[in-house]
């Protein structure tokens, strides 16, 4: 029987099963495995397992959405990535660039060390801190480090309401990512990164700041300046990821920012609004 193509998954739904048919087109045979069945042994029987399938002896790893956990849960199960591709096993994306972008102020740092344009930012632990950053930037967006689909963003850009939200984080102890608020008229960018190119890019829009398509946010395919494009594939180059959803922010002024990298993205809305087989091409960057 031909090793099978692994996708690692909190569930099924309609991300895994454009995966699994995108596998199968291409002659080989997806097995959706459980992040939590992942079994790790060390000295006598050493390897690793789910729920019975030796995960060595895969084509390839494709790791999905990661549920939510614990730290302990969270780092092991990137963990279990590095140890697989260390066994030789092809993982994408790999252990190491969804670390890179699973943090967003990691992300950031990354982003400017690359000499990409990322809005100001400021993350910090303590709400005084975080409170001089919001004074000085006067409207602010604050994140939570881990997330996606706009769930936990906070707009401010009053000073009661910062402090109550910076002393809610506090109390979480949580950690500040406080980002200045860049007014892009309800629009911005979403460009599809696999290997050194764009495979294609939406523009989404909402009456709200926020306009994840996941939040009802409206999307249509268009075409991204050749300087935008070359910023997404860097964005996607300097974390280190094969696929990724790149964010491009507007500035209002000609320019763009490049405000997210997603290491693990969803495409439901680019796909309805392009067509394009992304699946198909995700699984053909795994086999290449």
């Amino acid at each position: 029987m031909p090793s099978p193509i692994i996708i690692l998954a909190s569930d099924s739904g309609w991300h895994t099963d454009q995966l699994c048919r995108a596998v199968r087109a291409r002659g080989h045979e997806p097995l959706l495995l459980p992040w939590e069945g992942n079994v790790s042994r060390l000295g006598v029987g050493s390897g690793i397992s789910n729920t019975g399938h030796a995960m060595a002896e895969a084509r390839a790893v494709l790791p999905r959405i990661i549920p939510s956990g614990s730290l302990e849960q969270l780092i092991y199960r990137v963990d279990t990535l590095h140890r697989l591709e260390a066994a030789g096993v092809r993982v994408m994306n790999s252990g190491r660039a969804i670390e890179r972008t699973v943090d967003k102020a990691w992300t950031s740092a990354i982003l400017e060390q690359a000499g990409l344009p990322t809005p100001e930012t400021v993350a910090c632990e303590r709400a005084d801190d975080a409170f001089v950053a919001f004074r000085r930037m006067g409207d602010v967006v604050v994140k939570p480090l881990f997330g996606s689909m706009g769930l936990g963003m906070t707009r401010v850009s009053d000073e009661d309401v910062a402090w109550r939200v910076f002393r809610a984080v506090e109390a979480m102890r949580g950690v500040f990512y406080v980002q200045r608020f860049v007014d892009h008229g309800g629009r911005d960018l979403r460009a599809f990164v696999i290997g050194d190119q764009v495979l294609g890019a939406i523009e989404r829009t909402a009456d709200d700041w926020r306009t994840n398509f996941s939040r009802g946010g409206k999307v249509a395919p268009c075409t991204l300046p050749a300087e935008w494009a070359v910023l997404a594939v860097r964005a996607a180059r300097a974390v280190g990821a094969e696929y990724a959803g790149v964010d491009l922010l507007p500035d209002g002024h000609g320019g763009v920012y490049v405000l997210e990298v997603n290491g693990i993205p969803g495409w439901e809305g680019l796909q309805q609004a392009t067509g394009l087989d992304v699946a198909g091409a995700i699984v053909g960057q795994l086999l290449a």
